[in-house]
């Protein structure tokens, strides 16, 4: 009776686990990228005339836009919560591609390090592949 009690305790934990990262997940991401972006090389600015003030506010929210300017290639990264842009260059934005693909391999590499632990404990609930099941998953001694 243990065991199953115990199975049933941590699929709650589980789920609720899940539950809280994913309702955490949007401030995450962002919080995530503006730290990506500012560790790239981005400077961060503040509008300081009403003409800037609509420009940061006519930008895609949580996207990087480039533009030209003067001959000059941009990144631009708006935060309207906060009032701020995150402004680089090439230079800056091909660093914050570089730090994006490592951060996804690192996020990869933790959801199987997690799917292998489930896995695992499913197994384990299951009687670690010896008794009912036989060594394995073959058939058991009943």
């Amino acid at each position: 009776m243990k065991p199953l009690r115990f199975g049933f305790l941590s699929s709650i934990a589980i789920v609720c686990t899940a539950l809280l990262i994913g309702c955490a997940t949007t401030q995450t991401t962002t919080q995530n990228r503006e730290s990506m972006l500012v560790a790239s090389g981005f400077k961060v600015i503040t509008p300081k005339t009403a003409k800037q003030q609509q420009k940061l506010q006519n930008l895609l929210p949580s996207k990087v836009t480039m533009i030209q300017k003067k001959g000059k290639t941009y990144y631009i990264f708006p935060d309207q919560a906060r009032n701020v842009a995150y402004v680089g260059g090439p230079k800056q934005y091909r660093n914050y591609q570089q730090l994006r693909a490592e951060n996804k391999l690192t996020r990869e590499d933790l959801e199987t390090a997690e799917m292998y632990q489930d896995a695992e404990m499913q197994w384990s609930l299951w009687g670690g592949g010896e008794g009912v099941w036989g060594p394995m998953g073959g058939p058991g001694p009943y």
